[in-house]
């Protein structure tokens, strides 16, 4: 199969959708791979090296999606993208599409085949796609907080972490999955007081047992978090709900009964956000203030350190590549339920339900296309 890795055009994207090293393993499989002149230079990738790895270096992206017959990004296809992509051509990247009727009605009327990474999903409900990113937004909404607390950034002057004789800085985490655990262990590496909210009574039992002490886990409800926020220096969203639109937990009422100068990071941007003053932001103007608390919403926080997110990726996409690339996507679809699971829009179609009910369209079973 020829596969085309395209170079990121979303604002401030520095991630590559496949290293180097992916790019090899592709090719010693008996597949080509077409890469955008200097895709891979944001996360340090030149393209010296996807040459000696056995890419074709391509300068035009209208070349790739005239010639890829499974096309790769990071983050989702842009407006001007729509039009290029063609019928049965394979895009494989992150979507998010519940949360963008916009980019929703692209996809259907490409006629592409969409396979979002975010929706490919294990038979213990674990999503390998997500993962890897989930870890270093989980990781990097602990460095934002920390830093937007800041005074000179608009914070009110907190130390995470504290010092002899002085408390530390509180925070609160919504959501005990992927991101929420490396956010704690962030968190709690500094030094803060960590509470922890979740709704999986089974899970908040197991973070019990491997949290540090200063990690404290609570069962999630409306009463607990407009209880817990009052006192929270910051408050990580990480709440997700795979394929749909992230639930809106922290409203602008909350928001009167925080502390002035507290940071909220809403790693739920994605996915619609998960606090009612949520709005998308990016890494050259991370923040704005709502009702005195400093809004941190950065919809590809992991693009801000591109490198271990690029390696990151390319560790958990390439086996799922190689396996579409192999087969082609229907037996990929049909043989491997994880790879099913990740089909959100086909030939026209929406294939996730999770897309479907966010907007009241109809939804029809992969199975049926195949």
């Amino acid at each position: 199969m020829i596969v085309g890795i395209l170079k990121e055009i979303k604002v401030e994207e520095n991630r590559v959708a496949m290293t180097p090293a992916g790019v090899e393993v592709m090719t010693q499989h008996g597949h080509s791979v077409l890469v955008e002149k200097s895709a891979g230079n944001g996360s340090g990738f030149t393209d010296d090296l996807y040459l000696e790895a056995g890419a074709e270096i391509v300068a035009n992206p209208l070349d790739i999606f005239a010639r890829a017959e499974m096309v790769m990004h990071v983050k989702e296809p842009q407006e001007t993208e729509f039009g290029l992509m063609r019928p049965g051509q394979i895009m494989f990247t992150y979507l998010h599409l519940a949360a963008d009727r916009k980019l929703t009605d692209g996809m259907i009327n490409s006629g592409s085949v969409c396979i979002a990474y975010e929706t490919i999903q294990k038979a213990d409900g674990s999503l390998p796609l997500l993962t890897p990113m989930s870890e270093v937004a989980g990781r990097m909404a602990i460095q934002q907080g920390a830093k937007f607390l800041e005074m000179s950034k608009g914070g009110q002057g907190i130390l995470l972490g504290g010092v002899p004789g002085v408390d530390p800085g509180n925070v609160l985490i919504l959501g005990g999955g992927v991101v929420g655990t490396n956010a704690a262990k962030m968190a709690c590496g500094l030094g803060a007081r960590v509470i922890l909210l979740d709704t999986n009574l089974e899970r908040l039992r197991y973070l019990s047992d491997v949290m540090p002490k200063n990690c404290f886990l609570l069962m999630s409800s409306p009463a607990t978090i407009r209880e817990r926020i009052q006192v929270a220096d910051v408050v990580v969203g990480a709440v997700l709900i795979p394929g749909t639109k992230a639930p809106s937990l922290v409203t602008r009422d909350m928001l009167s009964t925080m502390k002035k100068g507290a940071v909220m990071v809403d790693v739920a941007i994605d996915q619609g956000g998960c606090f009612e003053t949520s709005r998308p932001t990016t890494h050259g103007d991370p923040v704005y203030i709502e009702e005195g608390v400093v809004h941190y919403c950065v919809a590809n926080m992991p693009g801000g350190v591109a490198k271990t997110s690029t390696l990151a990726l390319t560790n958990a996409t390439l086996p799922y590549a190689l396996e579409i690339a192999t087969l082609g996507w229907e037996a990929a679809v049909r043989d491997n339920p994880e790879i099913r699971a990740g089909a959100n829009v086909v030939k026209g179609e929406i294939t996730y339900r999770g897309v479907a009910e966010a907007f009241g369209m109809q939804y029809v079973p992969v199975e049926s296309l195949l």
